[in-house]
């Protein structure tokens, strides 16, 4: 990079590493939870030497990562003011919205009106109907779903409506098709979770299904303009990397690669900071919550920790001086609790201005909303979305020492 763009702001979300439980946990029953630093502890400690240099032994207490007594970028935690603890809620927040009641869910399964919807739009009968783990439903339905022919769904203790589907039985389109079925014609008014997934397997491989990367979220549309949309309308592109184009339904996304794996996206990111165009970037790495924090895969977690670390320098590389680089997460999903599901947590906030190379304390932060707001500040346009308080200064002054 020859630094000839302007500058560019970058938020890297490493999805459900939360750092600790939020006041109100026990509300959603999870005392205790601290993603982060219980998959430390369980993993027997943690070498992430590139973030802890930026301060990430400051955020909560991680095994093998000292808090750095004179960190490169500053550090804090995000409180999630609304209410819930999913990926859609998470990522609205942060781009300024606020949510005070959660998207609905259904451990019980969804009730006959949802499912009666489902059979009358799609032609369909179903398997499934139940709260369960995406790779082992496959397992428990997947031959009768291959002589039927019917999808299988099910949800968790996320609002999702999730339709699983063998590639060589439904193919992958038509998966894609049912799913903008579920989303626009069955999962409405009081229905209406956050998110309906297409989850489509292979197999079997050595005797059990496989799920395959060609998963696709059908989100909720914002129900309000975000910072996304903010900024597209002030004429600065938004581009996304992994699943934020469908989180935010594509509203204020001009693209959104798709993403195999932590790595893959990884390597889209630095690809897009490397280049010439202007724009803010967005990237979510899922493998976190979709691969090792629901299956409770402690090694698996502390693996990918490291793994994203040590790719660290890579981005700082590729970022120009003027760039502002956040990395934060939307929720958390610690692999040590008996649940499988997503935890009530604070987030991580690591901020780091290329060419300031001291950070400062930011604090807990009332709203995910603040990096929204930080980002809207290093556009030019603060104030617009009014949901968050803007750390820009602080991060630019670190750099004089106050």
């Amino acid at each position: 990079m020859d630094g000839s763009r302007a500058p560019r702001a970058v938020v890297l979300v490493l999805d459900s590493v939360g750092c600790g439980e939020l006041p109100d946990a026990a509300e959603y029953g999870d005392v205790g939870s601290n993603t982060l630093g219980n998959t430390a502890r369980a993993a027997g400690g943690l070498r992430m030497p590139n973030l802890g240099s930026m301060g990430l032994g400051h955020v909560t207490e991680v095994m093998g990562v000292e808090p750095d007594p004179a960190p490169t970028a500053s550090f804090g935690r995000n409180a999630e003011a609304s209410a819930g603890k999913d990926t859609t809620t998470g990522h609205w927040e942060m781009m300024g919205m606020r949510l005070t009641h959660p998207f609905p869910t259904y451990p019980a399964g969804f009730p006959d009106e949802v499912m009666d919807a489902f059979v009358r739009e799609t032609g369909l009968r179903w398997l499934g109907n139940h709260a369960a783990s995406g790779t082992a439903i496959i397992q428990d339905l997947g031959d009768e779903h291959v002589r039927t022919g019917w999808p299988i769904v099910y949800t968790s203790a996320d609002s999702v409506f999730q339709i699983a589907a063998h590639e060589n039985v439904i193919p992958i389109e038509e998966l894609y098709r049912l799913c903008s079925i579920a989303r626009t014609r069955v999962c409405v008014g009081e229905h209406a979770v956050g998110r309906v997934i297409a989850r489509p397997f292979i197999g079997p491989v050595d005797g059990e299904y496989t799920r395959t990367h060609r998963r696709r979220d059908f989100a909720l549309e914002p129900s309000e303009p975000t910072v996304l949309d903010i900024l597209t309308a002030a004429g600065t592109p938004c581009y996304g990397i992994g699943k934020i184009g469908e989180i935010f339904a594509w509203r204020g996304i001009c693209e959104s690669p798709h993403s195999t794996d932590n790595m893959d996206g990884f390597d889209h990111l630095v690809a897009r900071v490397a280049s010439d165009s202007v724009g803010f970037v967005f990237a979510n790495l899922v493998d976190f919550d979709m691969v090792w924090g629901h299956r409770n895969d402690v090694a698996g977690y502390a693996a990918g920790l490291e793994a994203v670390d040590a790719r660290m320098p890579d981005l700082l590389a590729a970022m120009i001086e003027g760039d502002l680089l956040i990395v934060t997460a939307d929720h958390g999903c610690d692999p040590t609790m008996a649940s499988t599901d997503h935890s009530r947590e604070y987030t991580p906030l690591i901020a780091k201005m290329k060419g300031v190379d001291r950070g400062v304390d930011l604090g807990t932060r009332a709203t995910f909303a603040d990096i929204g707001e930080t980002v809207l500040d290093f556009y030019g346009v603060a104030g617009t979305c009014g949901r968050g308080t803007s750390f820009l200064k602080e991060v630019r002054d670190a750099g004089n020492g106050r």
